[in-house]
């Protein structure tokens, strides 16, 4: 069997979806600044309210492009697509938007993922709650459209704290138990919908690893429980976007990060942990700390026009297997396709598909 292979989360837009995509650098900061509601005082439903006012077919377009970006990387080979994040403006102020506690009125200036840039955010101005559940029907979207699973990415407790201003709680633990009890709702609301593969992104784990460590894993577990067991739950750890395509030099999290918190995974009651080894290869005896967790291994790199060729992802993937079995190795990207254009997104995960079937 060949090995299975997955996406992680984000694909290309196309051009008509009615929300611009922030990952695109070449997009001016006009443009981006003039997507509704990257940092819009929306209130649950308005943002939905705001793209059907002004497009007038807003929804027809949202399925119509998660039709195109599931068809993609299906007739690309993948085995788990995901629905790409058509809807989403910005991939953790959509999660934000349905959360009560949380203003996009009140903007703060704050440095984030250590300091590797600053940032406007929303803050947080009281308790946080769920209001509205809707990851489940953007799954329902998606499934209605193919036989294979879809599979839906959220943002975890921690990642979310890392990307607003606390002005309410003023303790990092307390805030994390209430962004994971929030986001159980989602994550149940999915499971009761029928999405088999369920991921939270926490790439500040990679970041802060410690923290992790002291809280971060308690609040990944809170956010899972009473998840059926026919759920798969994935962990998508990455170690940082630049700013644009082809950035030299960016900042990443430390090279140590994924060692460090290794053995934590191997206890929790993750499924599939996901990180990324394109941009910066790891030395793969790491694979061996996870002996009953599958790893989403990244092999191509999607903050790099390059195209990676076959055979250098072929023989990346039969260095990983003299680490790890083959029926718990997965390969991926390293993280969402975003930054790349269709063609260039295509290209690599066709690339990916054809090593995957040759090892």
């Amino acid at each position: 069997m060949p090995l299975q292979t997955t996406t992680i989360g984000a694909f290309p837009k196309p051009k008509y979806v009615p929300v611009q995509d922030w990952f695109l650098a070449q997009k001016s900061t006009a443009e981006r600044e003039a997507s509704p509601g990257l940092l819009a005082n929306w209130q649950p439903g308005e943002y939905e309210a705001a793209l059907q006012a002004a497009s007038g077919r807003a929804e027809e377009l949202f399925v119509r492009a998660t039709r195109e970006v599931i068809d993609d990387q299906i007739g690309a080979g993948i085995d788990v697509p995901t629905d790409g994040e058509v809807r989403r403006e910005n991939y953790i102020f959509y999660q934000c938007r349905r959360l009560a506690g949380i203003s996009f009125s009140q903007v703060t200036r704050k440095s984030v993922r250590q300091g590797s840039h600053s940032a406007d955010v929303p803050t947080i101005t009281g308790p946080i709650s769920l209001t509205t559940p809707r990851l489940s029907e953007d799954w329902r979207t998606g499934q209605n459209l193919t036989t294979r699973p879809i599979k839906i990415t959220l943002p975890g407790p921690m990642t979310i704290a890392d990307s607003v201003a606390d002005a309410y709680y003023h303790d990092e633990r307390k805030l994390g138990a209430d962004l994971a009890d929030a986001l159980n709702v989602e994550v149940r609301a999915l499971a009761d919908a029928g999405c088999q593969y369920i991921q939270v992104d926490e790439p500040v784990f990679a970041r802060k690893p410690e923290e992790a460590l002291a809280y971060g894993f308690d609040h990944l577990e809170r956010t899972f429980t009473r998840v059926p067991e026919h759920v798969i739950r994935v962990v998508h750890v990455c170690c940082g976007y630049p700013n644009a395509l082809d950035s030299q030099h960016y900042r990443k999290a430390d090279a140590r990060c994924y060692l460090q918190i290794a053995d934590a995974i191997e206890r929790s009651s993750i499924d599939q942990i996901s990180i990324e080894d394109a941009h910066r290869h790891n030395d793969l005896s790491l694979l061996e700390h996870f002996v009953s967790t599958r790893v989403v291994l990244g092999v191509v790199d999607v903050a790099r026009s390059r195209v990676e060729t076959v055979e250098e992802i072929r023989e990346r993937l039969k260095a990983a297997l003299e680490h790890i079995d083959a029926d718990r190795l997965i390969a991926a990207p390293d993280c969402g396709l975003g930054f790349l254009t269709r063609e260039m997104a295509l290209a690599k995960l066709m690339a990916l598909t054809q090593a995957a079937r040759q090892v």
